[in-house]
């Protein structure tokens, strides 16, 4: 079974944990983890910035969104009226970063950033498809969720 994690977060995270987000991601591939991320512009260019092989990150585009992950994505939305233009596609993305393009293939687990660990923006929906799905949430705003993080990279994750 493939290891696989996904990054994602804010378009603005500060630049120290933009760092420490390629510094994870670097270890995470020589630890054999897959990354799965958005490709948006900061957190998720941070993860990507972070793999040296192409075939160690499946990214993950708004336009790919399938009409299944966006209704997934609907029913987790506090406001899913609110979503015009390609926020529903965003949504659906999330979806399948989290779960896979074919919503089957979970990721073990969220390494994210959001203002004062906060559920906002886009990122807050990934968190949400994360929590439905009891899969673990390391958010990076959190000290806590850090060494939380760390420990398990030292540990469990191995």
């Amino acid at each position: 079974m493939q290891k696989i994690y996904a990054g994602i977060g804010s378009r603005e995270t500060p630049d120290d944990i933009l760092k420490t987000m390629t510094s994870i991601a670097k270890t995470l591939e020589v630890m054999g983890y897959l990354l799965r991320s958005g490709g948006a512009i900061g957190a998720d260019t941070a993860f990507e910035n972070g793999i040296v092989n192409e075939p160690n990150k499946d990214i993950i585009y708004p336009y790919q969104a399938t009409p299944q992950a966006i209704e997934l994505a609907s029913r987790l939305h506090p406001n899913w009226a609110a979503c015009t233009g390609d926020t529903p596609m965003k949504h659906g993305r999330n979806s399948m970063i989290i779960l896979g393009r074919d919503l089957m293939v979970p990721v073990n687990f969220v390494i994210c950033w959001t203002e004062d660990a906060k559920l906002k923006g886009g990122t807050a929906m990934g968190i949400r498809i994360a929590n439905y799905h009891r899969i673990p949430v390391f958010n990076l705003a959190d000290p806590a969720s850090l060494k939380k993080l760390n420990f398990q990279l030292q540990t469990a994750f191995k």
